[in-house]
Protein backbone atom coordinates (compact mmCIF):
# COMPACT_ATOMS: atom_id res chain seq x y z
CA UNK A 1 0.00 0.00 0.00
CA UNK A 2 1.29 3.48 -0.81
CA UNK A 3 0.21 5.08 2.46
CA UNK A 4 -2.48 7.26 0.86
CA UNK A 5 -5.11 5.43 2.94
CA UNK A 6 -3.57 6.87 6.09
CA UNK A 7 -3.60 10.38 4.65
CA UNK A 8 -7.27 10.00 3.62
CA UNK A 9 -8.09 8.74 7.11
CA UNK A 10 -6.29 11.74 8.59
CA UNK A 11 -8.19 14.19 6.37
CA UNK A 12 -11.51 12.61 7.37
CA UNK A 13 -10.55 12.76 11.05
CA UNK A 14 -9.72 16.45 10.73
CA UNK A 15 -13.02 17.18 8.91
CA UNK A 16 -15.25 15.19 11.25
CA UNK A 17 -15.54 17.82 13.99
CA UNK A 18 -16.58 20.45 11.43
CA UNK A 19 -19.06 18.11 9.76
CA UNK A 20 -20.50 17.16 13.16
CA UNK A 21 -20.75 20.84 14.05
CA UNK A 22 -22.68 21.52 10.83
CA UNK A 23 -24.90 18.52 11.53
CA UNK A 24 -25.89 20.22 14.79
CA UNK A 25 -26.08 23.86 13.66
CA UNK A 26 -28.11 23.33 10.47
CA UNK A 27 -31.14 21.62 12.07
CA UNK A 28 -31.09 23.98 15.05
CA UNK A 29 -30.91 26.97 12.70
CA UNK A 30 -33.80 25.71 10.60
CA UNK A 31 -35.76 24.95 13.77
CA UNK A 32 -35.61 28.64 14.69
CA UNK A 33 -37.67 29.33 11.56
CA UNK A 34 -40.43 26.94 12.68
CA UNK A 35 -40.41 27.47 16.44
CA UNK A 36 -43.85 28.51 17.72
CA UNK A 37 -43.43 28.73 21.50
CA UNK A 38 -42.84 31.70 23.81
CA UNK A 39 -40.70 34.40 22.23
CA UNK A 40 -41.14 32.92 18.76
CA UNK A 41 -40.75 36.31 17.08
CA UNK A 42 -37.36 36.82 18.73
CA UNK A 43 -36.32 33.23 17.97
CA UNK A 44 -37.29 33.58 14.26
CA UNK A 45 -35.89 37.04 13.72
CA UNK A 46 -32.93 37.32 16.08
CA UNK A 47 -31.66 34.01 17.41
CA UNK A 48 -31.83 32.55 13.91
CA UNK A 49 -29.28 35.18 12.83
CA UNK A 50 -26.80 33.84 15.36
CA UNK A 51 -27.02 30.34 13.90
CA UNK A 52 -26.90 31.79 10.37
CA UNK A 53 -23.51 33.33 11.12
CA UNK A 54 -22.18 30.19 12.77
CA UNK A 55 -23.33 28.12 9.79
CA UNK A 56 -21.44 30.30 7.32
CA UNK A 57 -18.31 30.35 9.51
CA UNK A 58 -18.34 26.54 9.69
CA UNK A 59 -19.08 26.15 5.98
CA UNK A 60 -16.20 28.36 4.90
CA UNK A 61 -13.88 26.67 7.39
CA UNK A 62 -14.86 23.25 6.05
CA UNK A 63 -13.66 24.13 2.54
CA UNK A 64 -10.90 26.61 3.42
CA UNK A 65 -9.43 25.52 6.77
CA UNK A 66 -6.16 27.29 6.00
CA UNK A 67 -7.82 30.73 6.24
CA UNK A 68 -7.32 32.48 9.55
CA UNK A 69 -10.45 31.92 11.66
CA UNK A 70 -10.66 35.60 12.60
CA UNK A 71 -10.73 36.52 8.91
CA UNK A 72 -13.49 33.97 8.33
CA UNK A 73 -15.63 35.40 11.12
CA UNK A 74 -15.07 39.00 10.01
CA UNK A 75 -15.73 38.11 6.38
CA UNK A 76 -18.96 36.33 7.29
CA UNK A 77 -20.08 39.31 9.37
CA UNK A 78 -19.37 41.77 6.57
CA UNK A 79 -21.07 39.57 3.96
CA UNK A 80 -24.21 39.12 6.05
CA UNK A 81 -24.35 42.85 6.71
CA UNK A 82 -24.28 43.36 2.93
CA UNK A 83 -27.10 40.80 2.60
CA UNK A 84 -29.05 42.65 5.31
CA UNK A 85 -28.69 45.94 3.44
CA UNK A 86 -29.76 44.20 0.24
CA UNK A 87 -33.15 43.72 1.89
CA UNK A 88 -33.74 47.41 1.22
CA UNK A 89 -33.47 46.60 -2.50
CA UNK A 90 -36.31 44.81 -4.27
CA UNK A 91 -35.35 44.02 -7.88
CA UNK A 92 -37.26 41.26 -9.63
CA UNK A 93 -34.56 38.61 -9.39
CA UNK A 94 -34.22 39.02 -5.61
CA UNK A 95 -37.98 39.05 -5.11
CA UNK A 96 -38.20 35.88 -7.21
CA UNK A 97 -35.63 34.15 -4.94
CA UNK A 98 -37.28 35.45 -1.77
CA UNK A 99 -40.61 33.84 -2.66
CA UNK A 100 -39.07 30.45 -1.75
CA UNK A 101 -38.23 29.25 1.77
CA UNK A 102 -34.53 28.84 1.08
CA UNK A 103 -34.36 32.25 -0.62
CA UNK A 104 -36.09 33.92 2.35
CA UNK A 105 -33.81 32.04 4.75
CA UNK A 106 -30.58 33.01 3.02
CA UNK A 107 -31.45 36.49 1.70
CA UNK A 108 -34.06 37.61 4.22
CA UNK A 109 -37.09 39.68 3.38
CA UNK A 110 -37.04 42.88 5.42
CA UNK A 111 -34.28 45.12 6.73
CA UNK A 112 -33.83 45.37 10.48
CA UNK A 113 -30.91 47.27 11.98
CA UNK A 114 -31.19 45.20 15.17
CA UNK A 115 -30.05 42.15 13.18
CA UNK A 116 -26.51 43.51 13.14
CA UNK A 117 -26.19 42.83 16.88
CA UNK A 118 -27.19 39.18 16.38
CA UNK A 119 -24.87 38.85 13.39
CA UNK A 120 -22.01 40.18 15.51
CA UNK A 121 -22.87 37.76 18.29
CA UNK A 122 -23.07 34.86 15.83
CA UNK A 123 -19.75 35.80 14.25
CA UNK A 124 -18.09 35.98 17.67
CA UNK A 125 -19.51 32.58 18.60
CA UNK A 126 -18.49 31.25 15.17
CA UNK A 127 -14.95 32.56 15.67
CA UNK A 128 -14.77 30.90 19.08
CA UNK A 129 -16.17 27.65 17.64
CA UNK A 130 -13.60 27.70 14.83
CA UNK A 131 -10.78 28.27 17.31
CA UNK A 132 -11.93 25.12 19.10
CA UNK A 133 -12.03 23.21 15.82
CA UNK A 134 -8.51 24.41 15.00
CA UNK A 135 -7.33 23.02 18.36
CA UNK A 136 -8.97 19.69 17.52
CA UNK A 137 -7.33 19.66 14.10
CA UNK A 138 -3.92 20.18 15.66
CA UNK A 139 -4.54 17.08 17.82
CA UNK A 140 -5.01 15.06 14.62
CA UNK A 141 -1.86 16.49 13.09
CA UNK A 142 -3.30 19.18 10.79
CA UNK A 143 -3.38 17.37 7.46
CA UNK A 144 -4.78 20.21 5.34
Amino acid sequence: MDGSGNKTSGVLKSLMPTLLSLAIVVPVGFYTKFYSGPGSGWVHDSLGGVFYEIFWCLSIFLFFPQINVRKIAIGVFVATCVVEFSQLWHPGFLEFLRQYFLGRTILGTSFSSSDFLWYAMGSLLGWSWLKGLKRLQSRFGNVN
